[in-house]
């Protein structure tokens, strides 16, 4: 199969980002198989998602993880211009969820595999794909968990996020939670005997946008748009009718950290504005829904100098999307960001990639396995 037809089986699993992922899982695994590769699939927490590794290759030395996500965000905007899940081919664009964020880079992976296979490989070459990535990297730390007893520890790992064949040295990390405030509901003509929680998240929200201001002020790292960390609430909701005191409200808070600066830390100050509203009489509630740590790869690291030999480009030092990146180095593996599509496509209707993108990104991957094959 060519990478075009691969991409168009990828497509057309719904994938969704949350969803149960045993059927794409499974395509992979036995493409993956049939194509030389010894294939390991685990099964994540949640008992309905799965991680997949392949390795092909020595099965001992180190070697190189190419590191993808299988899930994708849901696509129910009305803009989209044919079935998401359906390739469509016009000109030199192929169009669908996922496309760009990331199946193309799955397509590129596995339509190098044969080819890789069938090298001499001096080191092994492995496929990492994980789910749940759009939802705060949920399903990958249980992939990285079981490497010891996959492979030996990789001299590296390249994550496929769409860059436009750039390779990217940095990243920002980020946390998000979720605040909760709950009173006391009642009749709303009798406001002085119930707790209004939406009131009391209005205020709430409203010191945590100052906080958020504050960030705007440093520290600062210039290779990064724009070059502070950042705070966005993102999400609200609480209520039930107009004539009803809201006993509870919700608020979702994301924040963005450079390097050197821990997302987490950056929500201590809003954990403790949310604990205030308890000496007013509410109940409150605190949930970490995602959090990954910031990406930062050495300029003359060994990775940054085998991609730029890999796709004839200087790595990019930066940029503001996070990946799974951070995660594989926090867990002492070094990383960089390389892969085909754009980012600006991504998380919109009629996402595409362009078909050249694709022979570039497959052409790095084969490129790879000739660095790593016996002359």
């Amino acid at each position: 199969m060519d990478v075009k037809e691969i991409l168009a089986r990828l497509i057309a699993f719904p994938s969704v980002v949350g969803t149960p992922n045993g059927a794409i899982a499974d395509w992979i695994g036995d493409y993956c198989r049939t194509a030389g590769a010894d294939v390991t699939v685990h099964l994540g927490p949640e008992g309905d998602r799965y991680n997949l590794f392949a390795t092909v290759g020595p099965r001992e030395g180190r070697g190189y993880i190419l590191s993808g996500h299988m899930d994708v965000v849901p696509a129910g905007e009305r803009e989209w211009s044919s079935d998401p899940f359906v390739l469509r081919a016009e000109d030199d664009r192929l169009y669908g969820r996922g496309t760009t964020d990331m199946k193309g880079f799955l397509a590129c992976a596995l339509a190098a595999l044969p080819k890789l296979a069938a090298m001499n490989l001096r080191r092994p070459i492995h496929l990492a794909f994980s789910y749940d990535e759009e939802a705060g990297s949920r399903g990958v730390p249980h992939l990285i968990a079981e490497l010891p007893n996959l492979c030996d520890a990789p001299l590296g790992a390249i994550i496929g996020e769409p860059s436009r064949m750039q390779a990217v040295r940095a990243h920002k990390g980020k946390a998000a939670v979720r605040l909760e405030v709950i009173g006391r509901s009642g009749h709303s003509s009798r406001p002085d005997l119930g707790l209004n929680a939406i009131h009391a998240m209005a205020n709430l929200i409203t010191a945590v946008a100052e906080y958020g201001k504050s960030l705007t002020s440093g520290p600062f790292h210039h290779d990064f748009a724009p070059p502070y960390s950042s705070l966005q609430v993102g999400v609200i909701a609480g209520g039930q009718a107009v004539n009803i005191i809201p006993d509870r409200c919700i608020c979702d808070v994301e924040v963005r950290a450079v390097p050197d600066i821990s997302p987490s830390s950056l929500l201590e100050p809003v954990r403790a504005k949310l604990a205030v509203l308890r000496d007013q009489g509410f109940e409150v509630g605190w949930q970490e829904l995602s959090a990954y740590p910031g990406l930062a790869l050495p300029e003359g690291s060994q990775l940054a100098t085998l991609l730029r030999e890999l796709t004839g480009q200087e790595p990019l030092a930066a940029v503001s999307y996070g990946t799974e990146a951070g995660l594989y180095q926090q867990a002492g593996i070094d990383s960089i960001i390389c892969g085909p599509g754009d980012i600006g496509r991504a998380h919109r209707p009629d996402e595409y990639i362009e078909v050249g993108e694709l022979a570039a990104c497959q052409t790095m991957i084969e490129e790879l396995g000739t660095h790593l094959a016996e002359g």
